[in-house]
């Protein structure tokens, strides 16, 4: 498998694709083109999610085949989900915990986006 370079190896900036070659008839396509977050995570996170996708997000399976206990294979699962952009696991459930006291009534909306907003 193809190393990708998500950064820089000057100035750790990230690296975009603009150029992509088809390899059967040869046609050249530049610009700025997408990219998936998968492509930008580390090599270590992109075998990790492989491997986790391989145990069908076994957790107890992820165990057995990284040799690693059940809270090291969950906080290499929220490592991956961090470096992919998304809020740690405790920011989600507190905004979780605000969504749900607005449903309840508890909390009105101007309120629960100010709290949302401090988090």
């Amino acid at each position: 498998m193809r190393r990708s370079i998500p950064h820089c190896p000057v100035c750790n900036g990230t690296m975009e694709p603009v150029k992509l070659r088809c390899s059967s008839c040869h046609i050249v396509v530049e610009g700025e083109l997408p990219v998936s977050r998968l492509a930008l995570l580390t090599d270590a996170h992109q075998q990790f999610i492989e491997a986790f996708l391989l145990a069908r997000g076994n957790i107890k399976e992820m165990e057995k085949e990284l040799r690693v206990s059940y809270p090291t294979v969950r906080k290499r699962l929220e490592e991956v989900v961090q470096a992919l952009g998304y809020p740690a696991v405790e920011k989600r459930l507190n905004q979780r915990t605000i969504l749900d006291a607005v449903d309840r009534g508890e909390l009105s909306p101007q309120e629960a986006i100010a709290q949302l907003r401090g988090l």
